[in-house]
């Protein structure tokens, strides 16, 4: 299990570099975004790739304010999510599985670390899982083969530039 963390822009980016380097010895990814719903490149790139790589959205597509708690519907969009990516995992079509932004479900409370880690313990061996996220709890830090902790040293947003089409978004 591979854990991709910090503050630093990259993370989904990383995990979707291994996700095609996958896909380019015909090995099948399965890729679960929690708290994102809205369409972006690498869904289109996905399906140009015959199904070698399966991107799911649990999110609604909202931004979540951290100072405000989610609405109900998140949550059970986020614990529905993580039962499918649950099914896929264990349905022996996919040798990756991603678990995007995983952590940051976690940090606003839509699930909790013991649930991840249950899942995690579920894991068949020839699986590799991968969990994205900032705030990544030790536990999940603990339990990991692989961490890297991804951390920003400059970044445009902090001049006020916005999402960019194919490199954001």
């Amino acid at each position: 299990m591979q854990v991709y963390t910090g503050e630093g822009k990259g993370k989904t980016t990383a995990a979707l570099g291994l996700a095609l380097r996958a896909a380019g010895h015909g090995l099948r990814t399965y890729v679960g975004q929690f708290m994102k719903g809205r369409p972006s490149g690498e869904h289109e790139a996905a399906k140009r790739l015959g199904g070698l790589i399966t991107i799911e959205t649990y999110g609604s597509g909202r931004f979540l304010d951290p100072a405000q708690p989610p609405d109900a519907g998140e949550a059970a969009r986020a614990r529905e999510g993580l039962g499918r990516a649950r099914a896929a995992m264990l349905s022996g079509e996919y040798r990756i599985v991603v678990l995007d932004e995983v952590c940051v479900a976690i940090a606003f409370g839509l699930l909790t670390t013991a649930e991840v880690l249950a899942f995690v313990r579920e894991r068949p061996e020839p699986v590799e899982l991968i969990l994205t996220g900032r705030q990544a709890p030790p536990e999940l830090i603990e339990a990991a083969d692989l961490v890297s902790d991804i951390h920003a040293v400059k970044h445009y947003f902090d001049r006020g530039a916005g999402a960019r089409e194919g490199i954001e978004e």
